[in-house]
């Protein structure tokens, strides 16, 4: 166990990869911090100054690290300096290649995954990563303080850290999908085995939805097995659990919760409305043309946002419905994502050469029919999202997505959704969207004619209750449950 030390420790902490503020290290030599958003941040900033609270993450890049080194930062944020080379094998080779694949079912199965000695040379370093976390948190927690890490990057933590400080409250929330039981045993037993198990040191485990929970237990059940514990729920109050521990020992509980994370309503109407963003809708009005609808979608160019197949449905719908043929353009932001690796890189230069081909195959002197950015311009995302007629989310997996609860609060005129099954965000907007199967590239395009098509009135009414729907768990809203659950 970690002995006391005489500072002021938090009695509220946060684990992330990614801290509330990074920095860039200039020609001249000086630090250029950048600060973040969203839940985490509005969240810790809620709980009020008489609460000690520590913000614990990873330095990322040579910026962050030099930072460290000169000992510049923020009160309430440690930043760790994590070997750049076993960070890079935990970020990249296991947390990114992996856990990342294996939650969203990514893997050509053929081919891959090739669990082989690199691999266990990479997990070593998942290990370490994990160990840094759960080391520095159990230096610096106070005596039964709460702790939220987040996440698949930091999934040993709990169990690292429960041995560490057993007086502690300890909480993970996964942003991501949770694989079915199948596929999850993809990875070797024993890393299967150890990723639930380090989950399972947590109080409470937290998940964007029900069926995200339940795969979770799922596994917990097909994996683990009866001899390390027992699953129990939902009983009468909802409640579910699994009640485990060593053998003649007393056990202990880990509380399985879902917590849906809304859009923050009220800074998106009020960013949206900026003075950059009206500069924006100005320029994209000019690119779209007078009196032509609009097809959004805003999307890193990650593999599993389904972006490729999405134009190709709407190159099915300008073959099948010739009618609207100049009479609209599909907005894309494609912002690129995790170029360091190889796949991501041609994913995202795939993207680029479907848009250019529909555009050389449909396109005229006044007329183009993709619109395609790839420069990441939030401004410039809150004026498409004000433009849209149609708004485009069709991920072949996600844990939440977020853009499918934006888009409908800051719209205009109303828009219509067209969403993926896949999505989180599927189980609170479904019933006032088009719903389509990821897959099915003409099913896509027979929504997207839909949409068009749809009445101003019906529009309305469903953007409506897609805004309500989607705003009523605000982000710091989101992060207060959880921090009052382990209470």
């Amino acid at each position: 166990m970690v002995t006391a030390h005489a500072a002021p420790r938090a009695q509220v902490l946060v684990a992330s990869n990614r801290g509330p503020v990074s920095y860039a290290l200039k020609e001249d030599g000086s630090l250029e911090p950048k600060r973040g958003g969203g839940g985490l941040v509005s969240g810790l900033s809620a709980i009020g100054s008489d609460v000690e609270s520590l913000w614990v993450c990873a330095a990322l890049g040579d910026g962050d690290r030099e930072a460290v080194r000169r000992g510049v930062g923020e009160k309430g944020v440690r930043m760790l300096d994590i070997e750049a080379s076993v960070f890079s094998d935990a970020y990249n080779g296991i947390a990114n290649s992996v856990l990342w694949f294996v939650q969203h079912m990514l893997y050509q199965t053929p081919l891959e995954p090739v669990f082989d000695a690199e691999f266990r040379r990479q997990w070593a370093s998942y290990e370490a990563y994990n160990r840094a976390f759960a080391e520095a948190l159990a230096a610096e927690a106070a005596d039964g303080a709460r702790v939220l890490v987040q996440d698949y990057h930091l999934a040993l933590v709990p169990g690292l850290l429960r041995e560490l400080r057993p007086d502690l409250r300890i909480g993970h929330f996964s942003h991501t999908p949770w694989a079915p039981v199948d596929y999850f045993r993809m990875l070797p037993d024993d890393i299967a085995r150890q990723l639930l198990r380090g989950m399972l040191g947590a109080d409470r485990l937290g998940f964007l939805t029900s069926r995200w929970a339940s795969a979770f237990m799922d596994c917990v059940a097909g994996v683990l097995g009866p001899d390390e514990g027992e699953l129990s729920g939902p009983g009468v109050d909802g409640r579910r659990f699994f009640r485990h521990g060593p053998a003649g020992a007393p056990s202990r509980e880990t509380d399985i919760a879902v917590h849906s994370l809304g859009a923050d309503g009220d800074f998106l109407r009020r960013r949206a409305h900026e003075a950059d963003v009206e500069e924006r809708m100005v320029s994209l009005r000019e690119q779209i043309g007078a009196g032509r609808k609009t097809i959004v979608r805003v999307d890193r160019t990650e593999l599993s946002k389904n972006i490729v197949r999405g134009l190709l449905a709407y190159r099915h719908l300008l073959d099948t419905h010739p009618e609207w043929r100049e009479r609209v353009v599909h907005v894309a932001f494609a912002y690129p994502s995790r170029q360091d690796l190889a796949v991501y890189r041609d994913y995202t230069a795939e993207v680029a050469r479907v848009a250019a081909d529909i555009n050389s195959a449909y396109g005229t002197d006044g007329w183009t029919p993709v619109v395609l950015h790839v420069q990441d311009d939030f401004a410039r995302s809150l004026a498409a999202y004000r433009l849209a007629d149609v708004a485009l989310v069709n991920p072949v997996r996600d844990g939440m997505n977020l853009v499918a609860k934006e888009v409908p609060v800051v719209s205009d005129a109303g828009c219509v959704l067209v969403l993926s099954r896949e999505a989180g965000a599927y189980e609170e907007l479904g019933e006032d969207a088009l719903v389509v199967n990821p897959y099915d590239v003409t099913g896509t395009a027979d929504a997207l004619h839909a949409g068009l098509g749809m009445g101003a009135g019906e529009r309305a009414e469903r953007t409506k209750r897609l805004a309500a729907a989607g705003t009523a768990l605000s982000p710091r809203r989101w992060f207060l449950a959880q921090l009052e659950a382990l209470a």
